[in-house]
């Protein structure tokens, strides 16, 4: 007698989850995808870039390299795809695909909307970009109390001092992307030094640089968008097996996708619009119920952000970092498989 599967939702990662902890990662969990590996590699050779097994085999781990959007973006890619591939059929029905940032893009790969050839052309397009110059940066904040509970009034003042930045000659500061109880802001150099400048400082560590990242979401890309309606076409597109929860919490349902619709928004809308991942999590619980909540490898640094959500719309009388904590060490409803112990439960 074997037991129910238990329904899963998707989510995989963006850029800056592979760090100098995850050297190997690829090598370590998805040796055996030697064809898999190699087609990216073949792609990466004709474009002069360095081949994603070459990178995940260096003896050492160099920011400088690892987080260059060409180099990051394709590593990260094939790190999670196969991570979703090794995901237990026998356990889980996968029933919905999220992520967060570039992670969007791979999770039109897993949902089937871009097949291989079509995935690592954008990815590895979108992720080379801006190999000849990052467009502005980003900055991280808090707006959550040591509980993980949301602090209204610290993300008034947040968004006070965002108007003010944008008041000032030469600054321009967009929302980038929200993320369970962080802020991401992109801008200009100046506009971001300037919002450091008046944002108080917290836990000796925010207001917090993302270094090599550029100022994703935000108006600021409309070139970069520009650039990518004329270089990918929307035949690289198909409709999804699996339903695709976006970045503004829309659902792209297989059968009903409109390609051309789906194609303008991950070429143009998530390209310069803020990216919600926070809604995105509060529709894959709301509408499909989970039982688990899996996060592709690799890394496992979207876990408190996820965990911040549910902990908001008060998701299995979860009410804060203690009470989430307790519940994932009793029984896991989060699964990150770039943590060792958890990702023996979901492979």
């Amino acid at each position: 007698m074997t037991s129910k599967k238990q329904r899963a939702v998707v989510i995989c990662p963006g850029r800056g989850t592979y760090n100098k902890e995850e050297l190997g990662y690829l090598k370590n969990y998805h040796g055996d995808k030697l064809t898999f590996i190699e087609n990216i590699d073949q792609y990466r050779q004709l474009k002069g870039q360095l081949a994603i097994s070459e990178l995940d085999a260096m003896e050492n781990y160099s920011m400088r390299t690892h987080t260059a959007g060409e180099n990051a973006s394709a590593l990260i890619y094939a790190c999670a795809y196969n991570d979703h591939q090794a995901i237990n059929s026998e356990l889980y029905d996968v029933v919905a695909v999220t992520g967060n940032s570039m992670g969007w893009y791979i999770a039109l790969a897993v949902a089937g909307a871009l097949n291989h050839d079509s995935a690592i052309e954008l990815i590895n397009t979108m992720g080379s970009m801006m190999s000849n110059g990052l467009i502005g940066g980003q900055l991280i904040y808090p707006i959550i109390d040591e509980h993980w509970l949301k602090d209204k009034s610290r993300e008034a003042q947040v968004m006070q001092c965002l108007v003010e930045v944008n008041q000032q000659a030469g600054c321009e500061v967009y929302v980038s992307i929200y993320l369970g109880g962080y802020l991401v802001f992109g801008g200009n150099k100046q506009g971001l030094k300037a919002l450091e400048n008046r944002l108080p400082i917290i836990d000796e560590r925010y207001p917090m640089n993302l270094f090599n990242h550029a100022a994703f979401h935000t108006p600021m890309l409309s070139g970069v968008s520009e650039q990518a309606l004329k270089q990918l076409p929307v035949s690289l597109f198909s409709t999804p097996d699996i339903p695709l929860i976006d970045g503004l919490g829309n659902i792209w349902q297989p059968y009903s996708t409109d390609l051309n619709k789906l194609h303008q928004y991950t070429l143009t809308t998530q390209v310069t619009e803020p990216y919600n991942f926070s809604k995105a999590i509060e529709v894959a619980i709301k509408e499909y119920a989970p039982d688990k909540l899996i996060i592709l490898g690799p890394g496992a640094t979207l876990g408190g952000a996820v965990a911040q959500c549910l902990i908001e719309h008060n998701w299995l009388g979860l009410s804060s970092k203690k009470a989430f904590i307790d519940q994932q060490k009793q029984a896991p409803y989060i699964l990150s498989m770039g943590i060792a112990e958890q990702r023996k439960l979901v492979i």
